[in-house]
């Protein structure tokens, strides 16, 4: 077991270097996504109580659903022949995260400040990573947006995924998914989501409140790697990590905020290493290689952790029991 899960990780991070993501319709988030429109198009507009039990419904159901077809997945890839078991579960796993697509979605971002073209890193930084309104950003603002997107999609779509693998395999990944997918959608402050989107966001800060520390620290040791300034990674992240609302995005970003020593601002919410210089095109690359390393420190992370729990004994059987009574 121990060495099909390490063949397992290391065929979805090759996959995910080598093709990136699928297009969307064959991809299963994109799908979690798809029923997750349909049940909001059937949720009550209206009513707080009505609301909040659909969200709660959708989240639950969904859930449930995701971890039972895990385990499903788990049965079929566990009785195919030789090597085509575990290549499957590969590709099934790298659908879960995505490092390839992040850092290519920021580098495009990098590019296009890199040209002057602030219009169209407007729209890349719009399209790709963030949900804000991007229309009126200046050129720091649109760096800085980036960065914070990287920091804290490192943690929802890098560490998270590969950290609910170890734990309990393409169940646990799919069952998070669910739930980071549920936020994403749902998860906003305004008329149309506050009540709907109550329980996919508390579920989904509950889901990610150990990944987005990790992610800090393995943000810090990328830092301290790739020559970065992991001291004031360290600083930053213990000192404004709860200047965000979220009571997670705020870790991985003030780390990666103290380490490349700029200022991530988004007006009116939070300033992460307040003082620090503005952002600027390159920054972008400096967060991109964080990002690299960082997935890399996790991957080693996930294949030490699937080695203690596979290093663990299991129960005993009967006749275990029974050899041992007639040895005495």
């Amino acid at each position: 077991m121990k060495n099909r899960r390490n063949k397992v990780l290391a065929g979805a991070l090759l996959l995910d270097l080598a093709l990136g993501d699928p297009p969307n319709r064959y991809h299963p988030v994109a799908w979690m996504g798809n029923a997750i429109a349909f049940a909001q198009r059937r949720a009550p507009e209206h009513g707080v109580l009505g609301q909040l039990a659909s969200g709660a419904l959708i989240t639950v159901t969904g859930v449930t659903t995701a971890a039972v077809l895990g385990r499903l997945l788990d049965r079929v890839v566990a009785r195919l022949p030789g090597p085509i078991g575990w290549l499957v579960e590969a590709g099934l796993l790298k659908t879960m995260f995505s490092i390839r697509r992040l850092a290519t979605a920021a580098e495009e971002v990098e590019s296009a400040l890199g040209t002057n073209d602030l219009p169209e890193a407007r729209r890349l930084v719009g399209w790709h990573l963030v949900s804000r309104d991007t229309a009126a950003l200046d050129a720091a603002q649109v760096a800085a947006a980036t960065i914070e997107s990287v920091a804290e999609n490192a943690s929802d779509g890098v560490v998270a995924p590969l950290l609910y693998y170890a734990l309990g395999g393409l169940p646990a990944v799919l069952a998070y998914r669910f739930v980071n997918t549920g936020d994403a959608m749902l998860g906003y402050r305004d008329d149309a989501h506050e009540w709907l989107g109550k329980a996919p966001a508390r579920v989904d800060d509950l889901a990610n409140l150990l990944p987005a520390r990790l992610t800090a620290a393995l943000l810090v040791s990328a830092a301290a790697l790739a020559g970065e300034d992991a001291g004031e990674g360290w600083r930053a992240w213990r000192r404004d990590a709860g200047e965000t609302d979220s009571p997670n995005a705020g870790h991985p970003m003030s780390a990666m905020a103290g380490a490349l020593g700029v200022e991530l601002e988004k007006a009116g919410y939070y300033r992460l290493g307040a003082g620090q210089r503005l952002p600027t095109a390159k920054d972008i690359g400096r967060a991109a290689r964080l990002l690299w390393w960082s997935s890399g420190l996790a991957a080693g992370l996930v294949i030490l952790l699937m080695r203690q729990e596979s290093n663990k004994p299991g129960p005993r059987s009967v006749a275990d029991i029974a050899s041992d009574c007639e040895m005495t």
